[in-house]
């Protein structure tokens, strides 16, 4: 088995894939074998290239991977970045992974010659993987989405995403736009009213939807756990989405309480110099920062030609209650953490984890099954 992405996802899944091997091995199994490939120069995934001052929606406890719990937060407030990647390192050399990296990805193909239904995977470096099953989970912090917007190429001024934001105090520029209803442009909004005097305009599409204050990461996976719930006993369930689109953190509610923070409409085009709203409105901006979201880092997958659908592969449950996800034209085919098309709340650290154990289920028993059909001569 071959996992692409070793980030909380992928560490999440290897502890499950570990512990189903010893299983096998003191049942007197036959062995089996994986290994994950992650293109980071160091242990951590995104978390280590968060901007300085992003943290955790929920506290420490509630915000751990199977086996081994997150160490407290000795400050105020939810953990910091720094702490989250600090975590994810020594729980990588804790449960001594297989993680091979820096190892990008680059293809996966069928593998050819006795290939006998192998992947190929293909890594920038050119080395080269073989796997029944490959399992993705990279993220997407490595592809960010930078949106059409009138005038862009034209802008004269300094224009970084979300990927390539620090600081305040890096950031250049004194009139600076954000653009992006999500928690990463109300957090760094927030970030640039409370540490830096620069003029700052959050733009926004649609009227941001600012969650309760009381509610936390918490809150927000008890609610898509009940949501699990009632989908699997046939009923609907509004989710998280029905409580809002940003926590608000307690540097958002210092910024919104004491700094004014307050979002207004999109802009209708760029121009050299700035930005022009529909009413005729026209600001002067120095720098803007897109926090408009990412993409699942896939690309190495186009090779096999799966169906698509709004951005992301098709995927189905390999059995009746799992939250695993495998491509609907490729049953070696996972995916993993990437949030509501794989499993809800999968892309946060506890929410990963039933999909993790499910989906170590389902590809070791593909795995068994491929192993029983080669044996008989099928594959």
């Amino acid at each position: 088995m071959c996992v692409v992405g070793a980030g909380q996802s992928g560490l999440a899944l290897g502890f499950h894939l570990q512990r189903l091997a010893r299983r096998r091995k003191q049942a007197g199994g036959p062995p089996t074998s994986f290994v994950l490939l992650d293109d980071g120069a160091e242990p951590g995934g995104a978390w280590v290239h968060g901007w300085d001052t992003l943290c955790l929606f929920s506290p420490a406890a509630y915000s751990s991977l199977a086996g081994w719990p997150m160490p407290p937060w000795p400050h105020e407030g939810t953990p910091s970045a720094a702490h989250v990647a600090s975590y994810l390192r020594d729980y990588e050399a804790r449960y001594a992974l297989p993680v091979h990296r820096p190892r990008r990805v680059v293809a996966v193909t069928e593998a050819g010659g006795a290939g006998r239904g192998r992947l190929e995977v293909l890594t920038e470096d050119g080395s080269r993987w073989w796997a029944r099953v490959v399992v993705n989970a990279t993220g997407s912090w490595s592809r960010p989405f930078w949106p059409s917007v009138p005038g862009r190429d034209f802008f004269g001024g300094v224009q970084v995403h979300t990927v390539g934001y620090r600081s305040a105090a890096t950031l250049p520029g004194r009139r600076v736009l954000v653009v992006g209803g999500g928690n990463s442009g109300a957090q760094i909004a927030a970030d640039l009213l409370l540490h830096s005097a620069r003029e700052v305009v959050w733009a926004t599409r649609t009227p941001p939807r600012l969650l309760p204050d009381d509610v936390d990461g918490r809150v927000l996976f008890a609610t898509a756990t009940r949501a699990v719930r009632e989908r699997d006993a046939g009923r609907t369930s509004a989710g998280v989405a029905s409580l809002g689109d940003i926590v608000v953190t307690p540097g958002v509610r210092e910024a919104r309480d004491e700094r004014g923070l307050r979002a207004v409409g999109m802009p209708d085009r760029l121009t050299a110099t700035g930005a022009v709203w529909a009413d005729g409105t026209t600001r002067l901006v120095d720098t803007i920062v897109w926090c408009t979201g990412f993409r699942p880092a896939l690309r190495h997958l186009h090779p096999l030609g799966l169906s698509t659908r709004r951005g992301h592969p098709v995927t189905r449950s390999p059995a009746p209650g799992s939250t695993a996800a495998v491509a609907v034209d490729d049953p070696r085919v996972f995916f993993l953490g990437y949030g509501d098309w794989c499993a809800l709340a999968s892309a946060t650290l506890i929410g990963v984890n039933r999909s993790a154990r499910d989906t170590a289920a389902a590809v070791a028993d593909r795995v068994d099954r491929v192993e029983v059909l080669a044996e008989s001569g099928q594959s």
